[in-house]
């Protein structure tokens, strides 16, 4: 009888400790992937008034911007302290095209170290990310 106890036991145990190592796993999993910021940073420059202007955009807000729609879904900053990348998925409309087959004058990531990576191509604004945070 006592045999019996001792392996009910064990399997107690060992229920416990499955259950605890796949929570500790699930965690360390869960500080790797990264996490998207709040707020984005963005510079545009008009070509023809030759004026730039920042704004601040809200992940996921449409933001009008005279003839253009931008709209960012993603952030994110590297983890990396000797030089940092930020990197944003950016959507961007133009309301003066009636051409409904083009939805997005860009729709794409970008990135702040290097914008001409993935260039935003436009006849009269520049789109260009400074940062993101939260």
């Amino acid at each position: 009888m006592v045999s019996k106890k001792n392996i009910k036991a064990g399997r107690i145990k060992y229920l416990i400790l499955t259950t605890f190592f796949i929570l500790v796993a699930k965690n360390l999993v869960a500080e790797d992937l990264q996490k998207s910021e709040k707020i984005v940073e963005l510079s545009i420059l008009d070509k023809v008034s030759s004026k730039n202007t920042n704004v601040i955009i809200k992940i996921g807000e449409e933001y009008p911007f005279q003839n253009l729609n931008i709209k960012v879904l993603k952030c994110y900053n590297s983890k990396f302290d000797d030089d940092p990348e930020v990197t944003a998925f950016l959507q961007v409309t133009d309301k003066t095209i009636i051409n409904k087959n083009k939805v997005f004058i860009f729709n794409d990531w970008t990135f702040a170290s290097s914008p001409s990576i993935r260039p935003f191509d436009h006849p009269v604004y520049d789109v260009w990310l400074k940062k993101c945070y939260s």
